[in-house]
This record gives C-alpha cells, sequence and structure tokens, in this order.
C-alpha cells in the first residue's frame, strides 16, 4: 500500500436500506483497517455534516444505499464541503437514482431498456397502465424495494384495490414496465472493467429486497451459464452505461434476459451507483471471481478516487 489514510466511512442513515448499508460500511471499514488505514465509523445522522467537518478525513467511503445517500444529495454536501469521496457524483447519482431519467440517457444512446410510462397511483385504482403482466416500481428507489408485479392471477384485484399491500400505498408516483419473462443477470464495473456476470435464481418468488440480502433465499450463479454472445451483451452494455452516466469507482448493472429471443431478449433494468458491499454482495463476488479479494477491491476503489481527485476540494 502506497499511502495510508483517514477515511471516514459513511454508512447507516435513515433510508429503507439503513441495514443493509450498516452491513457494507463495517465491512468497508473492517478491511480498511486491515490495509492500516485510520477509518472513522460514521452513522450518518442530520448532524452529519458537522461530524465530518470535525473528521477532517482524506477520504470519505460512501457506503450508504438510498436516499439521501446515492440520490445526490450527500454528494452535494461533501462537494460544497470540499472532501473527496468514493463512488459516483452529483449529476451521476441525481439520474441513475431516477429509472426514468436514466432511460432518458441511455435509451437514444442505444442501449436497451424496457418500455413503460411513469404513472400517479390513483390512476391504479381505476384501470391498468399497461397490459398485465407488468411491474410497477418506486422511480427513485434501489434494491428492488418496492417492486410488484401485477398478473392475471395475482391478489392485488383487477383493478387494483386502494387496500391491497403494495408500493401504491406508499408512493404517489410509480414507474409502470412490462414484464420481461426470463432470467436475472447483474454485471458489476470497476473503474474500466466489465468484471462478470452473474445469474440470480430466487428461491421462489423474484429477486426482491429480501432475496438480495437473506442467506440462502437467491442462488448466485458466477459466471453466469450462458452463450458468450449474451455475457459479452452484458459486459459492454455495463461498460456503455456506466461512462455513459459518468459513474465513479463502481456500479453494478442488473438485466432481465429472455432466452427464448436470443442477445434481442436482454434488457438493461437499472444501474446502481452504490452497490451493496456486504458479504452477499455481487460486486465482491465478481471481484473474487477474477481474483481480486474483498480488501483489494476497496483498496482500488480508494486508489481511484486518489488518482481522480488528487487535492481535496
Amino acid at each position: 500500500m502506497s499511502q495510508t489514510l483517514h477515511i471516514a466511512v459513511l454508512m447507516g442513515g435513515w433510508s429503507a436500506e439503513r441495514d443493509v448499508s450498516l452491513m457494507s460500511g463495517t465491512g468497508v471499514a473492517d478491511a480498511l483497517e486491515s490495509l492500516g488505514h485510520r477509518v472513522s465509523r460514521v452513522d450518518m445522522d442530520r448532524s452529519v455534516a458537522t461530524t465530518l467537518a470535525g473528521l477532517k478525513p482524506d477520504l470519505v467511503f460512501n457506503a450508504l444505499h438510498g436516499t439521501p445517500g446515492e440520490d445526490g444529495t450527500v454528494q452535494g454536501m461533501l462537494d460544497l464541503m470540499g472532501l473527496r469521496y468514493t463512488h459516483s457524483g452529483l449529476v451521476t447519482s441525481v439520474i441513475a437514482i431516477d429509472k426514468q431519467l436514466t432511460k432518458q440517457t441511455l435509451v437514444p444512446l442505444g442501449i436497451p431498456m424496457p418500455g413503460g410510462r411513469v404513472v400517479k397511483t390513483a390512476e391504479l385504482f381505476d384501470r391498468d397502465p399497461l397490459p398485465r403482466p407488468y411491474v410497477l416500481k418506486p422511480v427513485n428507489e434501489g434494491s428492488s424495494v418496492g417492486v410488484a408485479i401485477v398478473t392475471e392471477q395475482s391478489n392485488f384485484g383487477n383493478p387494483i384495490a386502494r387496500d391491497a399491500k403494495g408500493p401504491w400505498n406508499e408512493f404517489d408516483e410509480l414507474l409502470a414496465e412490462p414484464f420481461i419473462r426470463g432470467r436475472e443477470l447483474t454485471t458489476a464495473v470497476l473503474g474500466d472493467d466489465a468484471l462478470a456476470v452473474t445469474e440470480l435464481k430466487p428461491k421462489s418468488g423474484f429477486y426482491d429486497y429480501d432475496a438480495k440480502y437473506t442467506d440462502g433465499l437467491t442462488e448466485h450463479v458466477c459466471p453466469a451459464d450462458v452463450p458468450d454472445e449474451i455475457a459479452e451483451a452484458c459486459r459492454r452494455i455495463a461498460l456503455d452505461a456506466h461512462r455513459a452516466l459518468g459513474c465513479r469507482g463502481t456500479s453494478r448493472a442488473d438485466f432481465r434476459w429472455d432466452d427464448n429471443l436470443g442477445v434481442d431478449g436482454l434488457f438493461l433494468l437499472e444501474v446502481n451507483t452504490q452497490p451493496g458491499m456486504t458479504p452477499l454482495s455481487l460486486v465482491p463476488e465478481q471481484a473474487r471471481h477474477i481474483g481480486m479479494s474483498y480488501a483489494d477491491l476497496v483498496q482500488r476503489i480508494v486508489e481511484e478516487v486518489m488518482a481522480d481527485m488528487p487535492e481535496a476540494r
């Protein structure tokens, strides 16, 4: 290691993904300490700016997930404070957390994404926004928080009943997309490298928040057993999206692949600019596949920031 740093690991916060962020942050902090860095663990609260100003770290490792750590809010604060930080900057974070803005950025560049539209929640109680089956998801949440698949046989009602449990109970607007049958694939990007392709096979249901973060609920197949052209397409699209959005450090591209349609059935669902760093997370798993330890991955993320931002702002 060429440089010993004082690194504040920012974790926790108050989003729906708080518990996952605490797991990510703890793993990162432990790895940094094993590498010899001085680490300050910061569970973000409303006085986080005061805390960071007092710590005066060389670098902030952003291990937050969801809002406000992934949507540009924290990035803007760190920019104003003149602090270096890991992962993507303000503009990229604002775009990537918003699934509709992401589509508006990437689809004109030829990146395949599902169609659909943003709907007012109240519309759902009168009529379906798309032919069934379709997917409803919050416009700006991650980790499959609040996702519902509406099928002909679903118990939500037809049209959806106001008292049915679902994301319409929590959000005023939702993104409605056609349901893509098939397989769940994901590719991590680190710097200028697309690492691997993993297939996610939930033991039941679909790859929702619980399936992502509960041990034993999802089988990870890495590398995915897919044709070479599909693996190559996943890596190419993930890297193209990472670059087009201006991502920094690491990102993760999530796909659905209709294996009846070959490469024409591959669709990018979203780009996660703050991928998980928990023991079950996909970026560390793909890093291991290419021979990179968890600590090496964390160090690589730190080194990229120090190279890109040699002077604090």
